[in-house]
């Protein structure tokens, strides 16, 4: 028998149900922007959520208990982490090339002003400049639950992940507060749609980013993460970094330089 490094994955279902739900939760979209009907939103989302659980829950169970993630395993794992946040970082790049074609160049159409006329953007020292010091605080207690979970102080790298989540979710809170008191929506011309989609997917990468660590979360308290074998944690510390990052090209450009 040959022997080698690599882990050959057996046959699974959830990368298939996984693409149908994610394609059908896409047509559900239309769906309720034509139809204002969710039933078919509802669904897909649900078959995606069980679906993404179980396979995580296979990754995981290979990696804490069949020992399947040798070190050639890992580096293709964190490879494969690079190449997805690098994917992130392109996807965002269309949204800021969106604002700034628009807002270097003003068009006659939205009186060669931007913000355009009768639009009242956001005062950055307010809730924004809030958020910026929730997200970079969050930051630092990620990077110290990284350094407790390397030097084997799991009750600390507890405490510091508890406080990272919390974080995440009180700056989705003040975001979602921010929406609720804006004085112009996503159909306001040019200025809406980017500022809304661009912020709102910053939104949806945060509370991604918090599933991630509640995961995490649950794996340091269940023994599943040691002090050498942690990829798990580290992805999403990587994640939750990326989104800080995001984070802070949005503060300087969407809300103070325009302000």
């Amino acid at each position: 028998m040959m022997f080698h490094p690599f882990h050959m994955v057996e046959k699974s279902p959830w990368p298939l149900t996984s693409s149908i739900s994610a394609f059908t939760l896409t047509l559900g979209f239309v769906n309720y922007f034509h139809n204002l009907n969710f039933n078919v939103f509802f669904f897909a989302f649900l078959i995606l959520v069980l679906s993404s659980f179980q396979w995580w829950r296979d990754i995981s169970r290979e990696s804490s208990f069949q020992g399947n993630h040798t070190l050639k395993v890992l580096n293709g794992l964190k490879m494969g982490m690079l190449l997805f946040i690098l994917s992130e970082v392109f996807f965002f790049i269309s949204f800021f090339w969106a604002f700034f074609h628009s807002s270097l160049s003003p068009d006659i159409q939205i009186g060669s002003n931007w913000p355009p006329l009768n639009v009242n953007p956001f005062n950055p020292f307010e809730i924004p400049l809030l958020n910026s010091t929730i997200l970079i605080s969050s930051g630092i207690s990620v990077t110290w639950t990284h350094h407790c979970i390397m030097n084997n102080k799991f009750n600390s790298s507890l405490l510091s992940l508890k406080i990272t989540i919390m974080l995440g979710v009180l700056f989705t809170f003040f975001q979602l507060f921010e929406y609720y008191q804006a004085q112009f929506s996503i159909s306001d011309g040019i200025f809406g749609s980017t500022f809304f989609l661009t912020t709102g997917f910053h939104g949806i990468h945060v509370i991604i980013g918090s599933i991630f660590l509640i995961v995490s979360l649950f794996r340091i308290k269940f023994n599943l993460i040691s002090s050498v074998h942690f990829f798990g944690f580290e992805a999403s510390a990587w994640y939750w970094h990326f989104v800080d990052v995001v984070w802070l090209f949005l503060f300087t450009f969407m809300y103070w330089w325009i302000y």
